[in-house]
C-alpha cells in the first residue's frame, strides 16, 4: 500500500482546515502590498509636461491595462501555480511559454539602466545639480550601482530583502506628501501655476501621434500586476473582496502618480523639465522659494535610498525564475545555468551587467540624458508588452480549454477583458516606436533603430535563438 492508500488522521484533517485561517490577508492589506508594488514618483516628471491632462493619460491605462491585467492575472493565480511560464505553456506552448518568462526577464535588462539614470540624476542634487545633464556622470552612476548590486546579490546575501520594505514610505509617500503639499502652499501664497489649470487643459493638446506617444511609459508604470495576483488565493472571499482590492489599489496608485506630477508642473515649466531629475528640479524649486534649499540633498538621499533598495530586492528575481525554466527545459548553455556556492545565477548576472554596462556608456554618446532614459524605458515597456500580449492569449485558451478546472477567482467578462487589454497592449506596443514630441534629438530613425533593435532584437530574436541552437545536454535531469 503505498502513502497515498493510507488512511487519513482525522485530526490531520482537522489540522489542515485550520492552516488556512492563520493565513488570511485582507482585501486592504492585498491593495496596500499592490500600491506598494506599483506606486513609484520616478515617472511623475514624464507625465508633469502634459499638465493637467496627465490625469487623463493615467487614467486611460489604468482603465484598459491594469485593470485587465489584474482581474485576468487573479484568475490564472487562483487556477495554477508556476506563474506566467505555467499559463502561457499550458494556455499555448511551452515554447512561448519560454518566451514570456524571457521577456519577464529581460526588460530588466533596460529597466535597470533606466532606474539608475533616475538614481544618477537624483543624486547630482545631493552634491551639484549640473551632473543631473551630465552623460558621464549618469554611465557611471549606472556602472557603479548596479555592479555593487550584483556583487551584493552573487553573495546570497538575505538582508536586502528587508531594504525595501520601507521603500513606499521612505521613497514614495513621504516625499510625495511634502510635494503635493508644498506644491498647494506655493501656488496659495499667489504664484502662477508653471502649466494652465483649466478646464481646456484636461485633455492633451493633439499636435500628431508624437503628441500621446508618453501615454506608452505609463504601461510600464502600472506592470508587474501578474505578480501580485499570486496572492488571490490568501483572501477568504476572492471573488468579492479582490476586485475591491483592485479598486482601491488603483485609487491609490492613481493618487500617487498623478497629484505628485501635479505639483511638478505647478512648479517647473514643461520646456525647462528633465525626465529624469524632475522630481529633484520641482523640490529644489519649491524649496528656494520657501528658503529651504538645504533640505534638497535630504529628500535626495530618501529618494535614492529607496530606488537602491528596490533595485537590490529585485536585481536577481526575474534572472532566478529564467534559470529553473531554463534548466528544466535546457533553453539556455550550461554557462548560464550555473550556480555559484551561494546557489546564487552569478553567470546570468554578469552577462546581464556586461550588457548593463554597454547600455550605460550609450548615456555618455547620446547629448540629451532625458532622451537617453525616454528611449530606454520605451524598449522595456515594449519587451515587457510581448509577455503581456501572450499572458491574455493564453487565459482565453485556458478558460475554453479548461472550463471546469478549479480557480480560486473567475474574472467577470474574461473575454472581453483580454481583448481590452491585449488591444490596449499591442497599440501601445507600436505607438512606441513613433518619437515622442520631446524627443529632442531630432533624429527620428536613429530613435526607431534604437528602440527597434532592443525590443525586437532582445524581445524576439535573442529567444528565438535560444531556443533553436539548443540541444538536449542543456538540459538539467536533476532539475526539479
Amino acid at each position: 500500500m503505498s502513502a497515498a492508500d493510507l488512511p487519513i488522521d482525522p485530526r490531520e484533517t482537522t489540522a489542515r482546515a485550520r492552516v488556512p485561517a492563520t493565513v488570511w490577508i485582507s482585501w486592504v492589506a492585498l491593495a496596500m502590498m499592490t500600491t506598494s508594488s506599483v506606486a513609484s514618483l520616478r515617472p511623475s516628471p514624464t507625465m508633469a509636461v502634459y499638465g493637467l491632462a496627465c490625469i487623463f493619460l493615467y487614467l486611460i491605462p489604468a482603465l484598459v491595462f491594469l485593470l485587465p491585467t489584474s482581474l485576468v492575472s487573479a484568475e490564472l493565480a487562483s487556477g495554477w501555480e508556476g506563474g506566467v511560464y505555467n499559463w502561457v505553456s499550458l494556455g499555448i506552448s511551452k515554447p512561448m511559454g519560454f518566451l514570456a518568462v524571457w521577456c519577464q526577464f529581460a526588460m530588466t535588462i533596460f529597466y535597470y539602466p533606466s532606474l539608475l539614470g533616475y538614481v544618477a540624476s537624483t543624486l547630482a542634487y545631493v552634491f551639484n545639480p549640473d551632473l543631473a545633464s551630465s552623460g558621464v556622470w549618469t554611465a557611471l552612476v549606472i556602472m557603479v550601482c548596479y555592479w555593487t548590486g550584483v556583487w551584493i546579490s552573487a553573495r546570497g546575501t538575505k538582508g536586502v530583502a528587508g531594504l525595501a520594505s520601507g521603500g513606499l514610505v521612505i521613497g514614495t509617500l513621504v516625499p510625495g506628501v511634502l510635494l503635493v503639499v508644498l506644491g498647494i502652499v506655493f501656488l496659495g501664497q499667489g504664484n502662477a501655476s508653471a502649466a494652465p489649470m483649466t478646464t481646456d487643459n484636461l485633455l492633451p493638446a493633439w499636435a500628431g501621434l508624437a503628441s500621446l506617444v508618453l501615454i506608452v511609459n505609463n504601461f510600464l508604470s502600472y506592470s508587474g500586476m501578474e505578480m501580485n495576483a499570486v496572492h488571490v488565493s490568501s483572501l477568504r472571499e476572492p471573488g468579492k473582496e479582490f476586485p475591491k482590492a483592485i479598486f482601491l489599489a488603483m485609487a491609490m496608485v492613481l493618487a500617487i502618480f498623478i497629484l505628485p506630477a501635479l505639483a511638478i508642473s505647478w512648479v517647473v515649466p514643461a520646456e525647462q523639465l528633465s525626465l529624469t531629475a524632475g522630481v529633484m528640479q520641482a523640490f529644489d524649486a519649491v524649496f528656494a522659494e520657501f528658503g529651504s534649499q538645504w533640505l534638497t540633498p535630504i529628500i535626495g538621499i530618501m529618494l535614492v535610498t529607496a530606488s537602491l533598495g528596490g533595485m537590490l530586492t529585485w536585481l536577481a528575481g526575474p534572472s532566478k525564475g529564467l534559470l529553473l525554466i531554463a534548466r528544466q527545459e535546457g533553453y539556455l548553455p550550461p554557462y548560464l545555468q550555473r550556480l555559484n556556492k551561494h546557489g546564487v545565477q552569478q553567470n546570468i548576472l554578469v552577462v546581464q551587467g556586461l550588457i548593463t554596462t554597454v547600455i550605460a556608456m550609450l548615456y555618455a554618446f547620446i547629448p540629451d540624458v532625458s532622451s537617453a532614459y525616454w528611449i530606454f524605458s520605451v524598449i522595456t515597456t515594449q519587451v515587457y508588452l510581448i509577455m503581456y500580449l501572450l499572458l491574455f492569449v493564453a487565459a482565453v485558451r485556458l478558460r475554453r480549454s479548461h472550463p471546469d478546472h478549479p480557480r480560486g477567482y473567475r474574472a467577470p467578462m474574461l473575454t472581453g477583458l483580454c481583448g481590452v487589454g491585449f488591444a490596449a497592449s499591442l497599440a501601445a506596443l507600436l505607438v512606441g516606436f513613433v518619437p515622442p514630441s520631446q524627443f529632442e534629438s531630432g533624429n527620428t530613425a536613429l530613435y526607431i533603430v534604437f528602440v527597434a533593435g532592443g525590443a525586437l532584437g532582445l524581445g524576439l530574436l535573442v529567444p528565438y535563438l535560444f531556443y533553436r541552437l539548443r540541444k538536449p545536454s542543456w538540459k538539467q535531469v536533476d532539475a526539479s
